[in-house]
């Protein structure tokens, strides 16, 4: 079988839109075109109607009612409108934050904005495999803790958290507890009571839908959390997030949202043969390969390992046919080695050298098979570079 290359394994950055996604979005562009907050005819309310499709299919995946999720441009803005949320809304309580070492940029700026601000922020640390541990957590909680956030799902390593046993803890204290699941959304299962968050931060990209729309849910009983909006202007979404709903991605996050909750558990084992395939491969063929993150609390479809004497950037570029990368797609500019791999305690050298690989739901054994190939010849070329210049 004749391979196309390039060979995208990039998926923790962005997935593609899935083709059924994509023919669902479609007339909502050019036919159903109206405005969803137009009230007085029927392109107002064909719009309206599709949004409110949508809010129950997000709600229905991750065990949510309808109203209680909050449409955004994306994981970002809900990640801000959370904490910025919490944080005006409950000043009255108290003006402190738990959140960890780890957490994506859109929770470790607005950490730190929040900071300049005068609110007090507690970064705990992770053990080995990217894992907070929930006793850190039950210590670091004062009387005037208001916000514990911490995120599901890893976006380089794919640890997944105890969410469950740290929002036990978050409620037992009468803390709110807020989740970034933009990397556990729609590639495992989610339930927002089962796990006690109580607010929560989701994007379409990262399972098959569009970019530029994501979501936030809150739940608003047992008890209600309440958010301060971020963004003012037109009480859209109830005057939490207000401005003109980008229906036909709202669309495609609904059918995203449907497709992932049925095809969740075929695609995860495939994912699951595939990256042990790859891990097992790398190993044999190649001397010091060290897998990052937990050996089995990980997400499917991700793989990150460090090839000792390989510095990742080099191998990346040299695989011109392959996309992989070496962390965060946020931070990818950035010189040095990633916060995350260095909060594990292996070493700027580690750190140097981990690569990420995201699997989709587009790829095939035999890219996989290809992929692995090219990253054992790149990494033995390089390695036989730095021996020749020392």
């Amino acid at each position: 079988m004749t391979l196309k290359t390039p060979i995208y394994l990039d998926n923790h950055a962005t997935t593609p839109v899935d083709a059924r996604v994509l023919e669902a979005m479609l007339p909502y562009f050019t036919e159903v075109y109206g405005n969803a907050a137009s009230k007085d005819h029927p392109f107002g309310f064909a719009a309206r109607d599709a949004v409110e499709k949508a809010r129950e299919q997000l709600a229905s995946l991750i065990g949510a009612r309808p109203e209680e999720i909050t449409f955004t441009s994306g994981a970002t803005e809900a990640d801000n409108i959370a904490l910025f949320g919490v944080a005006e809304r409950y000043a009255d309580r108290g003006d402190h934050i738990i959140t960890s070492v780890t957490e994506h940029p859109g929770i470790l700026d607005a950490a730190r904005r929040l900071e300049q601000m005068g609110k007090q922020v507690t970064y705990l640390p992770v053990d080995q495999y990217g894992r907070v541990d929930p006793e850190d957590v039950q210590r670091a909680i004062t009387p005037r803790t208001i916000l514990i956030s911490i995120m599901m799902a890893n976006n380089e390593i794919g640890t997944i958290a105890n969410v469950q046993e740290i929002g036990r803890i978050a409620h037992e204290r009468n803390v709110v507890f807020h989740t970034d699941a933009a990397h556990a959304v729609g590639h495992i299962p989610v339930n927002v009571r089962t796990l006690n968050i109580d607010v929560m931060s989701f994007s379409a990209h990262k399972f098959y839908g569009p970019k530029g729309i994501g979501a936030l849910y809150g739940r608003r009983s047992l008890p209600r959390v309440k958010l301060a909006p971020v963004v003012y202007g037109g009480g859209h979404e109830r005057g939490l997030r207000s401005g003109t709903l980008n229906v036909p991605a709202i669309v495609g996050f609904g059918v995203a949202c449907e497709l992932a909750g049925k095809e969740m558990t075929d695609e995860n084992a495939r994912f699951r043969q595939w990256t042990k395939h790859m891990l097992e491969r790398l190993q044999a063929e190649l001397d010091d390969v060290e897998l990052n993150g937990h050996p089995t609390e990980r997400l499917p479809h991700n793989l990150n390992v460090s090839i000792k004497g390989v510095e990742s950037k080099s191998l990346i570029v040299g695989l011109k046919d392959v996309a992989i990368s070496a962390g965060s797609a946020c931070s990818t500019d950035k010189a040095e080695p990633s916060h995350v791999i260095m909060a594990l305690g292996f070493g700027e050298a580690r750190a140097h050298s981990a690569i990420r690989v995201g699997l989709g739901r587009q790829n095939t054994h035999d890219e996989v098979e290809y992929a692995t190939d090219r990253i054992i010849t790149e990494s033995k070329r390089l390695r036989r570079l730095t021996i020749k210049s020392v």
